[in-house]
């Protein structure tokens, strides 16, 4: 993980990293919005054609990323929704402690701490997380999945490149500062 410690101490936040916590929010309502878009327009399990790849299909998922551990029994639901509450209570720390000159990692955290929260709504409201989106190829189809999804796979995308193409040159430019 990049190195975002501060020498003011664990608990200095950074009031422009407000920013970034508003476009988690953003996501949050995003997401919202276009599942009660979905809940209230679709029939469960019936898809609407939009594109010869995509399929607005209102399905209900008990499990996590592609229906994973969808049929364990019921424990997963209190697994996933304990899950996504500390990593967003870790994500909103970390997102508050991001240096100002952070674009990247902290538009990842943002995307990501959005994403989890929106499932996170459902899961505790619902029992289950609404997706909708349905793309396919032929025969092939990917598995269901919503906005929330969405931003938390760009989100680790994100921070994939940044953990791995920029906090490299983070670091040089910090040695070289330092000599």
């Amino acid at each position: 993980m990049p190195n975002t410690h501060s020498k003011k101490g664990l608990f200095q936040f950074y009031p422009h990293n407000l920013w970034w916590v508003g476009l988690a929010i953003l996501a949050i309502i995003l997401d919202q919005w276009t599942k009660w878009i979905a809940v209230t327009n679709l029939n469960y399990a019936d898809p609407v054609p939009v594109l010869p790849f995509l399929n607005w299909t209102l399905l209900h998922n008990y499990g996590a990323a592609f229906s994973f551990l969808s049929d364990a029994g019921g424990w997963q639901r209190y697994f996933f929704t304990s899950l996504a509450g500390l990593v967003s209570v870790i994500f909103v720390f970390w997102l508050m402690r991001m240096p100002k000159d952070m674009k990247i990692l902290p538009l990842a955290i943002a995307l990501i701490l959005g994403g989890a929260i929106g499932n996170l709504i459902d899961r505790v409201s619902l029992g289950y997380v609404v997706d909708f989106i349905h793309v396919y190829y032929q025969n092939s189809h990917f598995p269901a999945f919503n906005i929330a999804d969405s931003a938390i796979t760009v989100g680790t995308i994100l921070m994939l490149i940044d953990t791995f193409f920029l906090e490299k040159h983070r670091i040089q430019r910090a040695q070289a500062q330092h000599d």
